[in-house]
């Protein structure tokens, strides 16, 4: 039986990769450095720790930390997604069947805390959700399964009743470990490459393919 649905936030909730890949050049060009998208596809959906010291010197992230460095690139994104947010095609449909059916819904996102906040309220989709779990509320990122887990938890549900919407890799490595099934979305990556490289039990454009019933029976 499907109790519950976990989404990943960027890629997923809002198809936003372009906007942080915007966001990460400009962190590049503030900070005389290039940016290489090819060395960029790898690290989506996993966090700034991982992800800064891939384009930014050491030098530069000792004297200001990571932290300070991760708050200024997201303070860019924020400012250039601001006028286009808008949710993936279908997904408040889809929000407001799983409430219908009384399936519950969270959040887990590597994101910071403003980051989620800022796509859950500028979409107008927070109360849909359950609980909501982001970056600074774990240990580990992505593909590190605490995420996941921590949401489960907070919805005190089981990983084998769950799905999990994922785009990115990572994401979909960290659902593995949690042994939580993933609906995959081809956001970020082609088909081809999903299917290739990762366990998702279906992959879909967005969410205007999925419903109650073709969920229920993956579980």
């Amino acid at each position: 039986m499907l109790d519950a649905v976990i989404f990943d936030m960027d890629g997923v909730i809002v198809d936003n990769m372009k906007v942080h890949v915007l966001a990460f050049a400009e962190m590049c060009r503030r900070y005389g450095k290039p940016f290489d998208m090819e060395r960029f596809k790898p690290m989506a959906g996993r966090g700034n720790d991982e992800i800064m010291p891939v384009f930014l010197d050491a030098e530069l992230i000792r004297r200001r930390g990571i932290r300070s460095l991760a708050d200024e690139k997201e303070a860019i994104y924020r400012e250039i997604y601001a006028a286009d947010i808008a949710p993936v095609k279908g997904l408040v449909t889809f929000l407001k069947e799983m409430r219908e059916r009384g399936v519950k819904c969270a959040v887990g996102s590597s994101g910071c805390k403003e980051n989620v906040d800022f796509v859950l309220d500028s979409c107008g989709i927070r109360r849909y959700f359950d609980a909501v779990v982001n970056c600074d509320m774990v240990k580990k990122c992505k593909p590190d399964p605490e995420i996941y887990q921590k949401a489960i938890e907070l919805l005190g549900v089981n990983a084998s009743s769950c799905i999990v919407f994922e785009d990115a890799l990572a994401g979909m490595e960290a659902a593995r470990r949690a042994g939580i099934k993933t609906v995959a979305l081809a956001t970020t990556l082609p088909h081809s490459e999903i299917e290739e490289k990762s366990d998702a039990v279906l992959t879909i454009n967005d969410f205007t393919e999925v419903n109650f019933d073709n969920l229920s029976a993956l579980i």
